[in-house]
């Protein structure tokens, strides 16, 4: 199967209601790597993830992937910091994304079990997803979105409500997905996290990626004055 990547931003902006939320933005994301996305509050963040895996509409340059824009939606997958759950029982909650694709129902509940338990969800499958703890949620997203083994997933600070031990688990379920070969983008606010999980660094302020690259020489030697004073822990107005 040919690759969906590299996904290629060439001037890419995406405006709303008349603001310019991010652009222009040129970034190339290959095949490998965990990159994580920092900046201050309101840098854009969300809306850069969200116009990469195509939730964001590009008002302006081009956002490619590798192949068809309708290829590469099947190859990807994207979790949001508060997840959505469906009123249905954990077990169906993570084999739909199968069913979607044709999977049949007592094929796609085997494998949503085998998930559940690989993720700490096994006692879980009966329950209703509506009634689980924030750990247990993020879990099941996470579970609902590797299910389909995409190249790429997109995480949007998804350990922002979580406590310690739940960041903890959540930290070694994307380890083990990025070591299996998921190409992971993810934006964080946490810099222990960041510096605990990425290969690269991508720091964005003001809806402009200032910094892209690897994230030992940004933590060591950030290039940038906005760069320096974020990790200093200014305040970026």
């Amino acid at each position: 199967m040919k690759s969906i990547l590299p996904l290629v931003l060439t001037g890419a902006a995406t405006r709303k209601r008349g603001k310019t939320l991010i652009g222009p933005v040129d970034l190339t994301v290959g095949a490998e790597g965990f990159t994580i996305v920092i900046g201050p509050n309101g840098s854009g963040k969300t809306s850069l993830l969200q116009l990469m895996h195509g939730l964001g509409r590009v008002s302006k340059g081009s956002v490619r992937w590798n192949v068809s824009q309708a290829e590469a939606q099947r190859q990807q997958a994207y979790v949001f910091q508060t997840p959505i759950m469906m009123r249905r029982r954990v077990v169906d909650c993570i084999a739909y994304p199968l069913l979607l694709t044709g999977t049949g129902r007592k094929a796609a509940r085997a494998r949503a079990a085998e998930w559940a338990t690989r993720l700490g969800l096994g006692e879980a499958l009966d329950r209703p997803a509506t009634v689980l703890s924030g750990g247990e949620k993020q879990k099941l997203a996470l579970a609902r979105a590797l299910i389909r083994k995409p190249e790429i997933l997109f995480l949007d600070e998804p350990c922002a409500n979580l406590d310690g031990r739940a960041t903890r688990e959540i930290e070694t379920i994307l380890l083990e997905a990025y070591r299996a070969g998921t190409r992971i983008v993810m934006a964080t606010h946490d810099m222990g996290q960041a510096k605990r999980l990425s290969t690269e660094i991508a720091f964005l302020y003001k809806g402009m990626i200032h910094e892209y690259g690897s994230a030992e020489t940004f933590f060591s030697a950030p290039k940038t004055h906005e760069a320096q004073a974020f990790l200093r822990g200014d305040i970026l107005e």
